[in-house]
């Protein structure tokens, strides 16, 4: 493991119960590259023995153990503040890293300045490409989404822009959204941005930091030149449904944080639309397709666990509850 008292680079991975990954993540890491680096790693309160594996085996990486999970933004602000380099790799816990991969995005934003982030393209365990960009979210193609749009244009940006499934990931390009599986930060970007919004708990901190990264003028770069292995899921898939009420409610503070009471209410009505939609195709899936009725019913429960919530957090029920308490 290449690890510097004067870093280039600072690499930072976030664990929580993700033992089978960690291990190879960060050997990965320390194997293939050069530069000269220092490794942190903020495990989340792991029970799995994660920790217990990276002070046995990895002795040299710098771990940070948080008596609680405190979320993916929270604990890479964490990491973040303990790092000196020049750019900050945060890694999730279940990408491998081959030859070559930091050492190209790093001579990348050498090589552009007015690069705030980056990211290099997403490989599956077969090898395909996979989508790891977005572009930020609006009521149309929100709308898009939760009618299904997106999934009949598929590769339509004025229906399928959202999810960007018009972008081949073949070509270095600025993007809106860079996911959060694995990002390289300027640290000059990141002293103007300020660190990620630690009211996200975990997912959509990507989303609202890159269009920090937007108001204050930076770019964000998917680099087509570099690409690393990314498992997916290694945290999430232990509570399904509790992580898919998680994405929706981080995207719901997104809307709220940025485009208030108005985008929020229009937020939850598509959610509303596009999880009604879902509850209704998995179970007719349900009846036809026999082979396939436990997942059908793990979906339905899914969604439907999702509409309660919305349900209980509407921002409409919200705005009458404080109406009545002001005129009591």
């Amino acid at each position: 493991m290449n690890e510097s008292l004067n870093p280039l680079i600072s690499v930072v991975v976030v664990t929580w119960n993700a033992k089978r990954y960690v291990d190879e993540c960060v050997r990965s890491l320390g194997a293939n590259t050069d530069l000269p680096a220092e490794f942190i790693v903020v495990d989340n309160a792991s029970t799995d023995g994660t920790p217990e594996l990276i002070e046995q085996v990895l002795p040299k990486v710098r771990l940070i153990r948080n008596q609680e999970n405190l979320g993916f933004a929270k604990a890479n602000n964490i990491g973040i503040a303990q790092s000196r380099g020049k750019y900050l790799f945060l890694v999730n816990s279940d990408v491998t890293i081959p030859k070559g991969c930091m050492s190209n995005l790093v001579a990348y934003m050498e090589a552009n300045p007015d690069v705030g982030m980056t990211g290099p393209r997403m490989l599956g365990t077969n090898g395909e490409v996979r989508r790891s960009t977005m572009r930020f979210p609006t009521v149309w193609n929100q709308f898009c989404r939760a009618a299904g749009l997106d999934a009949i244009f598929k590769h339509s940006r004025w229906a399928g822009g959202f999810l960007m499934a018009d972008f081949p990931h073949s070509l270095t390009s600025d993007v809106e959204v860079l996911n959060g599986w694995f990002w390289v930060v300027r640290r000059d970007a990141l002293q103007q941005v300020g660190l990620m919004d630690e009211r996200f708990f975990i997912y959509g901190e990507d989303i609202d930091w890159c269009y920090r990264f937007f108001q204050a003028g930076w770019r964000r770069v998917f680099f087509a030149g570099a690409a690393a292995l990314h498992y997916g899921g290694a945290s999430s898939a232990a509570a399904p449904v509790r992580f898919h009420i998680e994405m929706q409610k981080a995207n719901a503070q997104f809307w709220d944080k940025h485009h208030g009471a108005l985008g929020s209410a229009a937020f939850y009505g598509m959610t509303i639309i596009h999880e009604a939609i879902r509850v209704l195709g998995h179970g007719i899936a349900y009846l036809l397709r026999p082979r396939a009725r436990a997942e059908s019913a793990h979906k339905v429960r899914r969604s439907m666990a999702l509409l309660r919530w919305l349900a209980r957090n509407s921002p409409t029920l919200h705005v009458a509850g404080s109406a009545t308490l002001a005129r009591g």
